[in-house]
């Protein structure tokens, strides 16, 4: 059987660390950065890979900053 495995790529440049993202994440695949984007937000990252490709963060992103990639990964 055919597992799902995702990945998100995330436009910090964009992000205004609303962490709407964070919370949706039944993974905790998503964290703030102290750092600061150039508007002067802390931003959102991707923290591990267990993400599932659930696209529940990119859906609740207001400003859709989230893009969430999907690919089937076969057992061996």
């Amino acid at each position: 059987m055919a597992k799902v495995k995702g990945d998100i790529e995330i436009n910090v440049e964009r992000c205004k660390g609303c962490e709407v993202c964070i919370a949706s994440c039944p993974f905790t695949v998503i964290a703030m950065t102290k750092e600061v984007n150039g508007k002067g937000y802390h931003y959102a990252i991707k923290v591990n890979d267990d993400c599932t490709g659930c696209m529940n963060c990119a859906i609740v992103c207001p400003d859709g900053v989230i893009t969430v990639y999907r690919a089937k990964v076969t057992a061996e």
